[in-house]
Order: C-alpha cells, then structure tokens, then sequence
C-alpha cells in the first residue's frame, strides 16, 4: 500500500514529465489498443457478458490491464533509488575500496553506478530503460520484472480473443473459388445477434492488434527471460560484464586467482528473494549487501578499480570482421542479435571491416564501445561510441596487440 500511495501522490510533480517521451508513449499506446480491441472484441463478438464465462473473461481482462499498468507505473515513477548526495561509507577507511562520483559529489556504494540520463548514482543499476524513461534499479527491479511477465501474458489472452472472434465472424462466410476469395462481411450468425456487425474496420482493427500483441508477446517476453536469468544468479548486467572483464583480466595476465562473484547466495530460490518479496519492499537500504561466504565485503568494488587502473582490461579491443549498417535491430545478424537488442537510447554505431574498436560493456550478444579514430582525428572532435553486435567483430590476440595495433589504437590506449 505504500508503495501505492508513493505512485499517486508523486513525491515529485516533475516526475510526471517522465511520460512525455517516446518510450511511454508507444507503450501506454500498446497497453491502451491491445486491451481496449480485446474488451471490445471479446463483448460484441466473441463472449457476451450475460453467459458466466463471458463475465469471467472480461474481468481477467481488465485485472490483466490493471497489474500491468500498476507494475509499470510502479517502476517508472518508484524508481530505482538514487545513492544519497555527499554519501560515504560509515567507515572512513572503507572509502579507499570505493570509487568516487565528481557529478554527485559522493562515493559510490556497492553495485551502485552513474547513470548519463538520470545524471544520479543508480542503486544496484541494471540499465537505463527508454519504455518507462527511467533507470531499472534497486527499488524498482521486482515491479519492472513483473511487467516483463505480465505483458507478454496480458497479450497472449488478447491475442486468443483476436483470433476467436474472427474465426467465429468470418466462420462459414469465406467462399472458395478457383481464382478468388471472397469475404461476406455481413453479420454474423450469432443467437443472439451482435448488436454491432463485424465489418471491415472491426476486422482490421482487429487484425492490427493482433500484431502487436503477437509482437509484444515475443520481444518483452525475450526481455523478461533476460531479466530472470541475472536476477536467478543475483546480478545485474553490468555487473555481469564486470564479471566478464574479470575472468579476461586473470586470463591475460596469467595470475593465479579466481574471481568469486560476492553476491551470489548459493541458491536460486535465495537470489531470488534478494529482488521478489512479500511486502513488495526489496531486501536492504540498496547500499549495504549480504555477500557469500569466503567473500570480501568490497571484492567487486575492488575488482572495479582493478579494471580501471587497467586500460586493456576496461576498453577490450576488438576487430571489426564484418559490415554493419548501425540499425537498430539488424535482421541479417541473426534471431537472437535482432531480439536482443538492447532497449536503451544509445546509439549504434556503424562499422566497416577492419576497423578496430574499443568495447567498455556488454550483454550477450550486443557490446558497448568507442570507434579507434586515426591520427588525423584531432583530439576534442566527439568520440563515436555506441552498441554493435558482437558476431561482427572478433576479439584481437593478447599476444599481436600491441606489434599489430595502428598508431590510432595506441594513441587511445
């Protein structure tokens, strides 16, 4: 219930402007077609309100509608809780495992991260979300994950209402020729008789929302198997490529240890409870964390500046093996580049074979990076950086990085 009232009084009015970007507004516009066409499918055409079942499919309807904008309210407007300005650690001697924030004038706690869009310090900062034009975080994670699942099951019922009702409209009315078919579009056999004829309009708008249901179903679905499979490990996905940077730095430099990721608890059901609770209230203050056994309290922080203090190990070099165009989401990349794709606001850059690039993040399938420029590039002129997929380009050899480098490369080194 708190949380509740946190969302409909708006601790800040200016929150509101969050709804006024491009990312709200083409989901609010899918949540508002798919569950209006399916409430109204679903009563004139399909399943009248007067029989049990049809009263029982449209309030799952309408409960469908309400916890998905309830969820999606909740993690746009809750958000994901910022470090406090001017925060430090309790113990002055802890600061020195830390890194420090010049924008919030603060250290930044465990699993906290700046965010260029929000211009704060995120808690437990997964990423910035461009469909609630917010960043997903401590506070918020639950609600956004619950939107991910809710989504795709919200639109899977609409979608079998979409297809029902044109099946039993369009049922014994489709005639078969040789050369043609024909459509009757007139009204449909129905005891009781619809009050409105299913016509063309209706069948279209129905045909349409079909579509983005379908589409919904596949895209935020794939999203929301993402989002289980780190909150299943208790990390996040950049901590997840921090983990990754780590192995490749031990490989590197050939040491003797092995990175132990500290908050994992040793179970998934353990994790799990780490981001979904009861109360809906996440674990903790989002600065202070439980870690595993055997575990530094400040081993990611540590391992953090350890990559920093280390240029190869923080921008990991690539080189460009094949042409991409810098779309969106590339279909010639393959399925699982082209559903994955990463759903932020950045920028894809376009890379041409042979091309060498500096890669500072990543997901699975998708890396984030700056474009080596030669030296006819004058220092002050913007970098180019952005995401690309990784199957276009290839890491280079530990061992010819530096002998085969361009003057560029080790300029940007």
């Amino acid at each position: 219930m708190g949380t509740f009232c946190s969302v409909i009084k708006f601790e800040n009015l200016q929150e509101v402007k969050r709804l006024c970007h491009w990312g709200p507004i083409i989901a609010l516009g899918v949540i508002a077609i798919c569950s209006t066409m399916a409430m109204i499918d679903s009563v004139l055409w399909y399943w009248p309100l007067h029989t049990t079942g049809g009263s029982m499919n449209f309030i799952m309807l309408i409960n469908w509608t309400v916890m998905i904008l309830y969820n999606y309210f909740n993690a746009m407007f809750v958000g994901p809780g910022f470090v406090p300005l001017g925060w430090k650690p309790e113990n002055s001697q802890d600061s020195m495992y830390l890194q420090y924030c010049k924008v919030c004038q603060a250290y930044k706690a465990p699993r906290s991260h700046h965010c260029r869009k929000c211009n704060r310090c995120v808690m437990k900062m997964d990423h910035h979300c461009p469909w609630i034009n917010n960043c997903c975080g401590y506070q918020n994670h639950a609600s956004f994950t619950l939107f991910l699942l809710l989504a795709p099951l919200g639109c899977i019922h609409a979608a079998f209402i979409f297809v029902m009702t044109m099946y039993t409209q369009l049922y014994n009315r489709l005639s078969f020729g040789w050369n043609t078919v024909k459509i009757d579009m007139s009204t449909a056999r129905r005891d009781p008789p619809p009050i409105i004829p299913f016509g063309l309009a209706a069948f279209a708008a129905t045909l349409f929302a079909l579509g983005l249901a379908l589409g919904t179903t596949i895209a935020v679905g794939m999203l929301f198997f993402i989002q289980m499979k780190i909150i299943l490990r208790n990390k996040t996905s950049i901590e997840s490529w921090i983990e990754e940077k780590a192995k490749d730095r031990i490989q590197y430099y050939q040491l003797d240890e092995v990175f132990v990721f500290p908050y994992d608890m040793g179970s998934r059901w353990k994790n799990f409870k780490q981001v979904f609770t009861w109360s809906g209230v996440p674990k903790g203050d989002g600065l202070d964390w439980p870690i595993r056994e055997g575990c530094h309290p400040y081993s990611l922080t540590i391992e953090q500046l350890k990559q920093k203090a280390d240029k190869r190990v923080r921008s990991v070099q690539y080189k460009v093996i094949e042409d991409y165009s810098g779309t969106c989401c590339p279909l010639n990349r393959g399925i699982k580049t082209f559903f994955t794709s990463p759903c932020t606001e950045e920028p894809r850059i376009r890379l041409q074979k042979g091309e060498f690039i500096l890669a500072t993040r990543g997901l699975r399938y998708w890396l984030y990076g700056d474009k080596i420029l030669d030296d006819s590039i004058k220092e002050d002129v913007s970098r180019i950086r952005g995401w690309f997929p990784r199957n276009c380009v290839e890491k280079c050899p530990c061992d010819a990085e530096t002998d085969q480098a361009p003057e560029g490369e080790k300029k940007n080194r």
